[in-house]
């Protein structure tokens, strides 16, 4: 099928944006830094899906990341965090400027008006999760890596981790959002994080075919596509991971973040003690955050739990109820230790989350900004 010549285009580097046919086909293409996003990344996928939204001949979309050799073999790695922290300590309001545009853009997959298709090969975290969970078919392979890690740097599972987190079966969400636990594909399938399970080596041949399929029938196209993988989605669908029992629906879903951590010591299997262990390396506190998160987002909609999350990321970087500038913040520690200084050796502002009262934890979701003034006032679910 011949290409349409149209207007809209991009070719940044880092995002690649071009029609064929009648599908918009989005690259990420920041190979070497795993695809993680930069502002400029972010406000190209953006323009890129406005303008495909509203151009008639365009009837759907699919997005990729590049690998370090040939497409696919990582999709994003999240959020640039070097320059979290350069940014926070720098005062530099494009960090502002990130969060508010970020959100936007994951609300906006979240309620797009047409088929959006995301290969999800590879790396498929943080904010890479914020571009994927909302689109209308997750595609994951042998080799994809998901995860919401960001308790471990000190923040919280943003990107609306909060809402699809919430919705995932039982108490697995606070599981993942707590422990920063990396799904294989078939995981991902199981936590209903991802639609279809297919062999990587199938991607480049549906990724040239995806023009053909958008100029048929799409629901008779999208059952075409997936029937060779329906075995093998089931199949991951009804397998267990080794990471997760029934019973962690009952550790997880008790009230108390402390009684999840008292109740997982009192067990000896071996998934309780690699939950446990995960937990001792991350925040006390910004598990308490989290907790309080996924709990409140479990009856809120998509950008009223968008606007709770810039609240709190506003405090992430600025937490003045607790005294203390950005350097002093939970999230610039964490960026330090893991990828700046690389020491691996966090020094959190609490030893356990028995030391973190209620007080510490609740300023974090009250919005720094009048109602008018909140940077997604405009955001709406209707």
């Amino acid at each position: 099928m011949a290409d349409q010549t149209l207007s809209f285009e991009i070719d940044s580097g880092d995002v690649l944006a071009q029609v064929k046919g009648h599908v918009g086909l989005l690259t990420l293409n920041r190979p070497k830094a795993l695809n993680a996003l930069s502002l400029p990344m972010v406000r190209d996928i953006t323009r890129a899906l406005l303008a495909w939204q509203s151009d008639d001949n365009v009837t759907m979309v699919a997005m990729r990341g590049m690998g370090k050799s040939q497409a696919f073999g990582a999709f994003c790695a999240g959020g640039d965090i070097r320059f979290f922290h350069q940014a926070a300590l720098a005062g530099d309001p494009q960090l502002e400027d990130f969060f508010t545009e970020e959100y936007q853009l994951n609300h906006l997959i979240h309620r797009y008006t047409k088929p959006c298709w995301v290969f999800m090969d590879g790396v498929v975290m943080g904010g890479g999760m914020g571009l994927a969970q909302g689109a209308s078919l997750r595609i994951a392979t042998e080799h994809t890596k998901m995860a919401m890690p960001e308790t471990l740097i000190g923040l919280f599972p943003d990107v609306g981790g909060g809402y699809f987190l919430s919705r995932c079966t039982g108490f697995l969400g606070e599981y993942l959002g707590l422990t920063g636990q990396v799904l294989n594909g078939a995981q991902a399938v199981y936590a209903g994080l991802a639609d279809v399970l297919c062999p990587s080596e199938d991607l480049p041949s549906l990724w040239e075919q995806l023009p053909q399929i958008a100029a048929d029938d799409l629901p008779t196209a999208l059952k075409v596509v997936c029937q060779p993988y329906q075995a093998a989605t089931l199949s991951a669908k009804q397998t267990t991971p080794a990471w997760w029992n029934e019973s962690f629906n009952d550790v997880f879903g008790l009230e108390q973040l402390s009684d999840t951590l008292a109740a997982l010591t009192q067990r000896h299997d071996d998934a309780s003690l690699a939950a446990l262990q995960a937990l001792n390396k991350r925040s006390p506190l910004m598990l308490a955050v989290t907790w309080s998160q996924i709990r409140r987002a479990r009856h809120m909609g998509l950008a009223d739990e968008l606007r709770m999350e810039r609240n709190m990321v506003r405090h992430c970087f600025h937490p003045l109820h607790l005294g203390q500038g950005p350097a002093g913040s939970e999230t610039v520690e964490g960026i330090r230790a893991l990828a700046i200084d690389k020491d691996h050796a966090p020094r959190w502002s609490a030893n356990s989350v028995n030391d973190i009262s209620h007080d510490m934890v609740g300023p974090f979701f009250d919005s720094p900004w009048p109602a008018h003034a909140h940077p997604l006032k405009a955001l709406s679910d209707l």
